[in-house]
């Protein structure tokens, strides 16, 4: 396999929710908020599905205009398709 695509034994990728940071912002937040316990990692997975979608319609957005990088200007695109 290529050094690449290997991942180092000394380098932990993290693949957990950041649940106590989620849990602290809604408190400061909303402090009257109650919540599932499992409703931080909802909040967690829309967000992230949100943010693939953006990306994707970025990429969308900058395939169009011809142009190889995504610029400010495809996501702006993108996320005011998003509101309407």
């Amino acid at each position: 396999m290529a050094l690449s695509t290997t991942v180092s034994q000394r380098k932990q990728i993290k693949r957990k929710a950041p649940r106590g940071f989620l849990k602290r912002v809604f408190k400061r937040q909303k402090p009257q908020l109650r919540l599932e316990k499992s409703g931080d990692l909802l909040v967690h997975l829309s967000c992230l599905l949100f943010v693939h979608r953006l990306a994707e319609e970025s990429r969308t957005n900058a395939c169009e205009n011809k142009c190889g990088v995504i610029n400010k200007e495809h996501v702006l695109a993108a996320a005011k398709s998003f509101v309407e």
